[in-house]
């Protein structure tokens, strides 16, 4: 037989162990205990218990072997009444002669055979006559005979003359200790495991831009430490957003105030060649910016609340209408989720208006998910994007002319800010191929 490699080995025990830290911690705590107790259990049983009932049943073989001779000696009804009346005052055994009788022809062993075979051995060693017993007939008793000139000599002895009938007190015992010893352990590691949970509980609720949860660090000193790191560095990500929020605001107000002038000094000022040109650029200069804040912004602030889904696919249809697309919506109507609506429904009118923008046909469908939560689909049939560049489609400020047409409006973050606001609601965005011959883009959130 081939020998495994020990890697190989290694491999195959790793995927059968649990995965989880409750089940590995678990795994540590109990095994360990239950290795030992069944050690202890089976030493006791091998040495001490099946040594007391060798013991013991040699003991009452030798008192069956003297009854069997004292009445071999003086066989008579007198004397049988005296072997009868010693054997009951010192020794606890009921002796009595059935005249004529065999031994049986059917051996009836119990459930534990080294009872048997112990008692059997002693019995073998001691008598020289044919003998026959029964330890599971009479719950408190054996059964013993043996077979004489004159019939069979019965010998009923107590139970405990020939076993050790307090053992399943001991085991009994390990067991109580055993399962209190696992309940505490259980009730420890479940505290210590509840506390690194609603530690990464809280991490993707902060993911999510869920800011309200209450976290109070507890449990071991190192998962306490730990929780305080992630509250420090979920204050330093708050700042940092409120800051960079606060500063393109600033910005974006700033911009905003010459832009106004602007606009009001080309309104008022005589009309010239450029004009139409210029208020074109001051369009664009101002979606720009409002671009850059959204991104910036994030909708984080927002508080999440029942949406019903098809009714953002039905507005987001209405948007491709107007972009003069074909569209077509497939979702039930009763599906409703949790959501930042402003910004869920900014993503989705950015992918949809991707899609009409470079499509002539804009499908639209969503499906609740078996495994909890649901996705959308937005697909087109324009010219697609090429696999290898599906992550690069996603990043800021990215312009694929190559293969999408150039959205003059647009400043590359369409994509991007809905793949911001789908992680920021704990799900993502993938790319693909469309069947309608364009490109698929897929939000799945989560439950």
């Amino acid at each position: 037989m081939r020998r495994l490699p020990f890697p190989v080995l290694a491999r195959v025990l790793k995927r059968q162990l649990p995965t989880s830290l409750w089940g590995r911690s678990l795994l540590i705590i109990v095994l360990p205990i239950l290795i030992m107790q069944g050690a202890v259990t089976w030493a006791f049983f091998d040495m001490h218990w099946r040594t007391v009932t060798a013991r013991l049943s040699e003991g009452l073989a030798g008192d069956v072997a003297w009854a069997a001779e004292s009445y071999r000696d003086e066989p008579s009804a007198a004397g049988l009444a005296v072997i009868a009346d010693r054997g009951e005052r010192s020794m606890q055994l009921s002796i009595a002669l059935r005249p004529g009788e065999t031994l049986p022809a059917e051996r009836r062993r119990g459930p534990i055979g080294v009872v048997d075979r112990t008692l059997e051995a002693a019995l073998a060693s001691r008598l020289d006559q044919p003998f026959w017993f029964d330890t599971t007939r009479y719950p408190a008793y054996v059964d013993i005979q043996v077979q004489q000139p004159q019939g069979v000599l019965r010998i009923i002895a107590p139970r405990e003359r020939a076993v050790a009938t307090q053992a399943h007190i001991f085991v009994l015992w390990l067991t109580v200790a055993t399962v209190l010893l696992m309940g505490v352990a259980i009730l420890f590691i479940r505290n210590q495991v509840r506390a690194i949970e609603r530690l990464a509980e809280a991490a993707e609720a902060f993911g999510r831009g869920e800011t309200s949860v209450r976290f109070k660090p507890h449990g071991a000193r190192e998962v306490r430490q730990a929780a305080v790191a992630f509250l420090a560095m979920r204050d330093r990500i708050q700042r940092h957003i409120e800051q960079r929020t606060a500063l393109l605001a600033s910005v974006s107000h700033d911009l905003r105030t010459p832009l106004t002038r602007l606009r009001l000094e080309l309104a008022l000022a005589p009309p010239f060649k450029r004009a139409a040109a210029m208020k074109g650029d001051l369009d664009e200069m101002e979606h720009m910016i409002d671009e850059y804040l959204a991104f910036a912004r994030g909708e984080a602030g927002e508080t999440p609340q029942p949406v019903d889904v098809s009714a953002l696919l039905q507005a987001a249809g209405e948007d491709v209408k107007r972009a003069g697309a074909e569209v077509e919506i497939a979702a039930p109507p009763t599906l409703t989720a949790s959501l930042r609506p402003l910004a869920f429904k900014r993503a989705l009118t950015n992918l949809a208006g991707n899609a009409a923008a470079h499509g002539e046909h804009v499908r639209l469908s969503a499906r609740a998910l078996t495994s909890g939560g649901f996705e959308i689909v937005v697909e087109d049939d324009g010219p697609g994007i090429p696999e290898d560049m599906h992550e690069e489609a996603f990043r800021p400020f990215g312009r694929l002319d190559e293969s999408r047409n150039q959205n003059r409006k647009g400043v590359g973050l369409g994509l991007a800010i809905a793949r911001d606001v789908a992680r920021g609601h704990g799900g993502d965005i993938t790319l693909a191929r469309s069947d309608l011959g364009g490109l698929r883009a897929l939000i799945r959130l989560p439950g």
